[in-house]
């Protein structure tokens, strides 16, 4: 018998969120940092991005390490954030009122691997576009990787998650974009959905009849 589904944990970015790490690369490129991929990837990166989504470093020692990295001491903070911010695209309107219907029917929460400067750069278009003061009404708690000081796929911060509010995990769905991510969750015991890039989360709630 199938466990009855009670929580779903969502990813923010290509999940809800919509982002395009190619985008990225390109500026990267631009900027002068070269064998951009290994630098930068959906499925691995520097570990200047790392700190920076557990809160290990600042924006400030952030954006030294870009410029560590591509040799130009002279690129300016807004070169820097403006590349780095290519990845962010934004919110199908859509999938602010699926999490509202998926937020009656399960307890849900969101679980981003976030840094501060894409943070910031989130609430403030949130907040242009949707005259939202940030996530919080579409879920019972939304975590970010670099204020809890964890990041995916680490367990200890899914562990956290399921304490932190009782959640069985074989009652708990994770929906992410990244395998590696799944991998700790599902090896948690707790239900998973990789999103692929043809998906989109409608298709998925929609489809599997979770709404």
């Amino acid at each position: 018998m199938t466990t009855p589904l009670k929580n779903i944990i969502f990813d923010y970015g290509n999940v809800i969120f919509r982002i395009d790490f190619k985008r990225t690369q390109h500026s990267f490129t631009e900027l002068g940092i070269k064998n951009v991929e290994r630098f930068f990837a959906h499925t691995g990166h520097d570990s200047l991005f790392d700190d920076f989504e557990i809160g290990k470093i600042s924006p400030h020692e952030f954006r030294e390490g870009i410029r560590k990295i591509t040799d130009l001491p002279d690129l300016t903070d807004e070169q820097i954030d403006n590349a780095w911010n290519t990845l962010l695209i934004g919110v199908p309107p859509e999938n602010h009122q699926i999490l509202l219907e998926a937020k009656k029917k399960y307890r849900t929460f969101l679980l981003s691997n976030n840094n501060e400067i894409h943070y910031q750069w989130i609430m403030n278009y949130l907040k242009a576009e949707f005259n939202l003061d940030g996530n919080e009404v579409f879920f019972e708690k939304d975590y970010y990787s670099h204020l809890i000081k964890m990041r995916k796929p680490n367990p200890e911060i899914f562990e956290f998650v399921l304490n932190e509010h009782q959640l069985l995990p074989e009652e708990t769905l994770f929906i992410d974009d990244s395998p590696q991510h799944l991998k700790t969750a599902a090896s948690l015991g707790m239900q998973t959905h990789l999103l692929l890039p043809e998906e989109t989360l409608g298709s998925f709630m929609y489809g599997s009849k979770l709404l």
